[in-house]
């Protein structure tokens, strides 16, 4: 039995996201992601500056009168969704958690795919594979992708990116558009599981972020809890030194990722619970179509 508050959460998710991809995303997510390639549609009399090479030779011959080949693009695309449920998602300084805007920005890309007709597939991990959706198109299957990402309560507090990319490498046989969400705040190497995704398929990481976890506030002595392992530390915020080690362990921190994805020809799109999401994503959809024009 799904509790009501879930379902009222999913209810206001949908309208939400149907509302964004239909003011905002609807043309950009079909410019920004290619098909498959071309497929034959249909033939049609030649007219005045149509490319010769499209004429097809055997429907000419037949009619006495010249035919060309019409190609479509072969739209239907297999979309992934990655989504690291770890307890460092579970902060936020603002008005949301990291993981409830994760579910917010899966939503619309789920919906976008599917009001494309292209299929939504759902990986949860953590420092293991905790839900796996194989994709499939339609309303219901979006509505119950979101249903997980809201309702579903992890059985580990860890992350091990590698392990989720491994098993995305292996359950994904064919090419496929994958978005990797996650604060990656780990620790594990996951280069090569990277690489390797992206090079068989279109992977686009999204990373979540939050001001306090670069700026902390002179508040003074205060305990921090590591979320994913339970360690205690207690710290001064008043230090200066302090707070500048913390600022400069984060910026060090994102300087890696950008090389990290930079190295690995892996989009990456900044989010912050501070800012709304929908400016870095609809930017990055226009950012891909113009690449995609070229």
């Amino acid at each position: 039995m799904i509790p009501k508050q879930i379902l009222k959460e999913v209810r206001r998710i949908e309208i939400m996201a149907k509302g964004l991809v239909n003011e905002v995303f609807s043309g950009e997510y079909h410019s920004a992601f290619k098909g498959l390639g071309m497929e034959f549609a249909e033939v049609r009399e030649y007219q005045y500056g149509d490319d010769i090479r499209s004429i097809d030779w055997n429907v000419s011959a037949r009619t006495g009168k010249p035919y060309i080949k019409i190609f479509e693009e072969e739209r239907e695309l297999t979309v992934m969704l990655i989504v690291d449920a770890s307890a460092s998602g579970f902060f936020g300084t603002y008005e949301k958690f990291k993981n409830k805007i994760a579910a917010e920005l899966c939503s619309i890309l789920a919906f976008s795919a599917t009001r494309n007709n292209d299929k939504v597939g759902l990986i949860i991990f953590t420092d293991k594979i905790e839900k796996f959706i194989p994709p499939n198109k339609g309303k219901i299957h979006v509505l119950r992708v979101v249903r997980e990402l809201l309702a579903f309560e992890p059985t580990s507090q860890k992350t091990d990116i590698s392990q989720a990319l491994d098993y995305f490498n292996r359950v994904m046989k064919k090419h496929c558009t994958a978005f990797l969400v996650s604060d990656f705040q780990t620790t594990v190497n996951f280069e090569k599981q990277l690489r390797v995704a992206n090079k068989k398929h279109d992977l686009i990481a999204l990373s979540l972020r939050d001001p306090r976890e670069t700026k902390i506030p002179a508040v003074g002595i205060i305990e921090l809890v590591d979320a994913e392992t339970g360690e205690i530390l207690t710290v001064d915020t008043s230090d200066k030194k302090f707070r500048k080690m913390v600022f400069a362990a984060s910026k060090e921190h994102d300087e890696f990722l950008q090389v990290l994805f930079s190295r690995n020809k892996v989009d990456l799109i900044d989010i912050f619970t501070e800012k709304p999401y929908i400016e870095p994503l609809a930017k990055f959809f226009k950012e891909r179509e113009k690449r995609n024009s070229r």
